[in-house]
């Protein structure tokens, strides 16, 4: 079945960026628009000013559904990707473009409950043991079995491919039926430090600040919405002092709306000393530390998912 505008596509690859229109790519993006998608390389390839460039909406994960929109001549695709929910956007979710060669039709004889990702960053083989067949596939990715776990392997259907890969098992997990604490939350958030900040980046590759807490929770089957201002929105508000780790700063110059979020890792006592881990735009990297003076002095808001 090929793609149609009107109907459901999934993500082929293991990391898609979302672009906000095919014309704002720059020469250096040529390895993230390839059918392959070399997220790792494109990181690799970009200077400072580079990693924030606002041609890059989001990302989206192997297997994550778009609705398509339009199809270009050229080899893009306008979408909507329907997991990343952007109210203010789109009802339907995150609109952007992506290159149509990262998308492939819902395979409908596919079907049972869906395995998660628990690796930071894993390869799908071919056979258990054997060659990588797709790199680069990160936490929160979610895979649908082909079978029981075989000698500590797992055989998935994989978007795109013709038959199953595989993986170790260990690195897959049952998508939770209960919520998750925030400490859980937390954990995956931690295992990004000194990942490049990327604007619009949600993979273990290069991500940004709305990303990290995005994927957090992602990992735990909650689909929070993919930007500051809106996950604020989505969260429940508490008394500046009552934060715990795993809760939510906001952040808001005076008369703008949130433009920064950040992810509570101590219990503020002290109101001096607040902590959080967050994708820090001016540093370039996720990395964790005490609010510098001029955060504190934009923190509008603690929240809890």
């Amino acid at each position: 079945m090929e793609l149609q505008p009107g109907r459901e596509a999934i993500v082929r690859v293991a990391v898609a960026t979302l672009w906000s229109s095919p014309e704002a790519v720059r020469p250096v993006d040529g390895p993230a628009l390839t059918a392959g998608a070399d997220i790792p390389t494109w990181v690799r390839g970009m200077d400072t000013d580079q990693q924030v460039g606002d041609c890059v909406l989001s990302q989206l994960l192997l297997g994550e559904r778009v609705l398509i929109d339009e199809l270009r001549p050229d080899g893009w695709a306008r979408v909507v990707a329907v997991e990343q929910p952007a109210a203010k956007l789109d009802p339907r979710g995150y609109p952007g473009w992506l290159p149509a060669d990262q998308l492939t039709t819902v395979d409908l004889t596919v079907s049972g409950d869906p395995l998660v990702v628990d690796a930071t960053v894993t390869g799908l083989h071919a056979a258990p043991g054997g060659p990588v067949a797709l790199a680069g596939v990160v936490v929160g990715t979610r895979l649908v079995p082909a079978g029981p776990a075989r000698d500590g392997w797992r055989e998935v259907h994989v978007p795109g491919q013709a038959t199953p890969l595989w993986l170790p098992d260990g690195q897959l997990v049952p998508v939770p039926t209960e919520p998750p604490t925030a400490a859980d939350a937390l954990a995956v958030a931690q295992r990004l430090l000194d990942v490049a900040y990327i604007w619009g980046g949600l993979s273990a590759y290069g991500i940004d600040c709305s990303g990290l807490v995005h994927l957090a929770w992602r990992r735990f089957g909650v689909l929070l919405p993919r930007d500051a201002d809106d996950q604020a929105v989505a969260t429940t508000p508490l008394p500046l002092g009552a934060e715990r780790p795993g809760d939510l700063y906001f952040f808001a110059r005076p008369g703008r709306k949130i433009h920064h979020i950040g992810i509570v890792t101590a219990v503020a006592d002290d109101p001096t000393d607040r902590r959080m881990l967050h994708a820090c735009y001016r540093r370039r990297r996720v990395l964790e530390e005490q609010l510098p003076a001029d955060r504190a002095a934009t923190l509008v808001g603690v929240h809890r998912v």
